[in-house]
């Protein structure tokens, strides 16, 4: 009878973070607390859904600085 090899499961596997599930935590968000987290290149998002998120950012925190090279 071949039994497999129990693989040794180091301790400190134990202290690893679970994945997190970013847009369940953006869901919840925004249901509980209406916080609105949202990137500009979100393909969900149509040219004037972009547009309006970036004048509402641009408006609230200013405009993105320009990088230098």
């Amino acid at each position: 009878m071949d039994l497999p090899t129990p693989r040794y499961r180091c301790p400190l596997g134990r202290l690893q973070p679970e994945p997190m599930d970013v847009e369940a935590v953006k869901r919840r968000g925004w249901r509980e607390q209406r916080l609105l987290v949202v990137s500009l290149d979100d393909d969900r998002l149509d040219w004037m859904e972009r547009e309006l998120i970036r004048r509402i950012g641009e408006r609230l925190y200013g405009a993105r600085e320009a990088r230098h090279g």
